[in-house]
């Protein structure tokens, strides 16, 4: 199951990684904010990508929750511009983009999957604390 759980995450990120990067030339001119959206676009597909990775390399609750914030934050910014036009909020430019293709449902997909599956392993992943070592040493 744990397996099972890091591939998930990891294939979801890396589908919101290639949305993200593949998309970023396009927010180059995207008005508002001190921030370009292709910077924008291309920190989320490296900050994805490597949440993708550390889970691979290393699943234990922290890197669980570091995978389930990218992902779950990724979902919540595309929805919200896709329903609500913001304008820009602070730094960030005016992301609204109601239109809808088969790349944002990708990345869409790919981030509830990764959101959810992080989600699980955080809950379901061993701590390696002395106490499940002493649970397991009883049980045997």
């Amino acid at each position: 199951m744990g397996l099972l759980l890091r591939l998930l995450v990891a294939a979801g990120l890396a589908a919101d990684a290639y949305a993200h990067w593949r998309f970023a030339p396009d927010m180059k001119f995207v008005e508002g904010g001190s921030i370009d959206g292709d910077v924008l676009f291309r920190a989320q597909a490296i900050v994805a990508a490597l949440a993708g990775l550390l889970v691979l390399v290393l699943a234990n609750r922290v890197t669980y929750a570091i995978a389930f914030v990218v992902a779950a934050s990724a979902v919540g910014a595309l929805l919200l511009y896709y329903y609500v036009d913001v304008g820009a909020l602070g730094p960030l430019p005016d992301m609204y983009d109601h239109g809808w293709y088969g790349e944002k449902t990708i990345s869409l997909v790919g981030e509830g999957i990764a959101a959810l599956a992080a989600l699980a392993g955080f809950f379901t992943v061993r701590t390696g604390t002395r106490r499940d070592a002493a649970d397991h040493a009883s049980r045997t």
